[in-house]
């Protein structure tokens, strides 16, 4: 499972990061793998064994990568909130700074990503399992 350059230079353009001071392309590529999505075909990116305690997960090999990259943009940008979270208003010389302005921005950010993050998805397994033909026909 393996996120691309093209994924890490649109989340690049999505949180406004254009050099690697901050964020170099193996973070990034990190974050971006963090938020595995199923695939167009309806693949889920892992395979969970439930016969073992705790349950394991194994990466399924005919999962084409598809990843969340609103999530990751929230991701980062509610980490570029925290860096800047204690910056405060101040006055001197006769000018008016408002720092505390740009972490309500970027948390307005994140959030507006996270409105668009894609939906999650589950499956539900009834137990114990009915067989629908059977109760059509009784």
């Amino acid at each position: 499972m393996a996120a691309t350059a093209a994924m890490a230079a649109e989340l690049r353009r999505m949180v406004d990061e254009s050099t690697e001071t901050t964020y170099d392309d193996e973070l990034i590529l990190a974050i971006i793998a963090k938020y595995p999505l199923i695939d167009a075909l309806g693949t889920d990116p892992l395979e969970y064994d439930y016969t073992t305690e705790p349950p394991t997960a194994s990466e399924v090999d005919n999962w084409i990568p598809t990843y969340d990259l609103h999530a990751a943009a929230s991701q980062i940008w509610d980490e570029k909130a925290g860096a800047v979270s204690d910056e405060f208003d101040f006055s001197a010389d006769g000018g008016k700074y408002t720092r505390s302005q740009k972490e309500e921005m970027y948390m307005n950010k994140s959030r507006w990503h996270a409105s668009r993050k894609s939906p999650k998805a589950f499956k539900i397994w009834v137990s114990p399992r009915v067989d629908i033909s059977e109760e059509n026909n009784a």
